[in-house]
């Protein structure tokens, strides 16, 4: 068998596999995109107060993207500087708030939530996003 031949047959493997999460992931997209939306609101709004005044402390929001670390996930980001949060979306219909934290610094500490855990999810987020607000604006 070529090497061609194996790559082949490994990925057709993989594609077998892979089928099986497609549903997932795809609702884990589509409630990452509700929420980046929520955040990104209330970014605007932070970056709207602070603009006129101190606009180096505005935050920038990332596009949904396939989770850098997770297979089956989704992510997007929070930044300012060095400072970043990761909100993730996993295929098991979980939720992850990672951070805040510094680039080059360990992640963490990470709050995982069910999809069906709407309102603690909404009160962590409150929490996780002032977090953010606070380490990412302080010298």
């Amino acid at each position: 068998m070529s090497l061609e031949e194996r790559l082949k047959a490994i990925a057709e493997g993989i594609v077998e596999r892979e089928k099986r999460h497609a549903e997932g992931m795809a609702n884990a997209a589509k409630k990452l995109e509700a929420l980046r939306s929520t955040v990104a609101s209330a970014i605007d709004a932070f970056n709207g107060a602070v603009a006129a005044d101190v606009p180096h402390l505005s935050i920038t929001v990332s596009a949904v993207r396939l989770d850098e670390k997770h297979l089956h996930a989704h992510e997007f980001e929070l930044a300012r500087g060095r400072h970043r949060a990761l909100v993730i979306a996993k295929s098991k219909a979980e939720f992850t708030l990672v951070g805040p934290f510094k680039t080059g610094k360990s992640e963490g500490p990470c709050r995982t939530f069910p999809f069906t855990a709407e309102s603690d999810l909404e009160d962590a987020l409150e929490d996780f996003l002032e977090r953010f607000l606070e380490e990412a604006t302080t010298p």
